[in-house]
């Protein structure tokens, strides 16, 4: 229905008083209930009557086309003194509109951009068609609202978006821009940063490490830095699967590393274990006696 009056009523744009202007009761009953039924009656009414139904159908939603939740944000948004913060928190805002409440207000407001642009004929401006449509797309929730300050804003709310129905519905290029340089940024940002992790690793693989072994009193050789490097991938992945990357390195802790000899029956810190002991000092007398 919007969209066929809409288009009955540019064609005749020109009707001086157009949205203004009350049409006839009685017309108006007898072309709704045509509608109702499905009749195309609209191509022998008057514009008047049309006008009033258009109307009567914004007025007569259960929810306004603008929710009643985005009200209080919308006049806050148009109290702002500065123009472009003013335009781009009001755009940010019809952002938040549903789809089909977003898709039916900017057919609307386009369309009464253009009947405001033949004022000189119909001497409907932007801002008397803002008046008119107040009461149909932002009502007054109570009579606190229903002020003059209060009403006047939401005037200039609609008439914002009459007089720039490219606005509605759009991202302001301002935070388009200020997405687009966040977004380099990281990428700048992730790309250092993996360049210092390449770094970093590259150094740790030089660090020889001392695995412990549950129940086992034996200490792995060092492995040599050039099989390291071939097995950290998959050391690292295997850390990975396992959890294992946050926690801390093994050798922030202290290790007991219980041996036969005397000597080495005592607790240090790891890294005074990166030499592992000679294997002579960990066996018994007997073994000795036997070689």
């Amino acid at each position: 229905f919007l969209v066929d009056a809409c288009s009955f009523l540019l064609e005749r744009a020109g009707t001086v008083g157009l949205f203004r202007k009350p049409g006839s009761l009685p017309r108006i009953k007898t072309l709704r209930a045509k509608l109702n039924h499905g009749e195309g009656c609209l191509s022998t009414a008057l514009p008047y009557d049309v006008a009033t139904l258009i109307k009567q159908f914004c007025r007569e939603l259960l929810e306004p086309l603008f929710p009643s939740e985005l009200h209080a944000a919308l006049l806050k948004a148009q109290a702002l003194s500065n123009l472009q913060d003013r335009t781009s928190a009001l755009q940010l805002l019809s952002c938040l509109l549903p789809a089909r409440n977003s898709s039916c207000l900017h057919y609307l407001f386009d369309f009464l951009s253009k009947v405001s642009q033949r004022c000189t004929e119909n001497l409907m401006t932007s801002s008397n068609l803002a008046t008119v449509f107040t009461p149909c797309l932002l009502p007054p929730p109570n009579k606190a609202e229903m002020s003059e300050g209060r009403l006047e804003l939401r005037v200039l709310v609609l008439r914002t978006f009459i007089e720039n129905p490219h606005l509605f519905g759009v991202i302001p290029k301002a935070v388009m821009d200020s997405m687009e340089f966040l977004m380099n940024f990281h990428l700048l940002k992730d790309t250092k940063r993996g360049h210092k992790r390449r770094h970093s690793f590259k150094v740790m693989q030089s660090v020889k490490t001392v695995p412990w072994i549950h129940r086992r009193s034996k200490v792995r050789p060092a492995v040599s830095e050039q099989k390291q490097g071939s097995t950290s991938g998959d050391r690292k992945m295997l850390r990975r699967s396992l959890g294992l990357e946050t926690f801390p390195n093994v050798q922030l802790f202290r290790t007991c590393m219980p041996c036969a000899g005397k000597h080495y029956q005592t607790f240090g810190p790891a890294t005074a274990l990166l030499d592992s002991p000679p294997k002579e000092a960990c066996k018994t007398p007997q073994e000795r006696l036997k070689r």
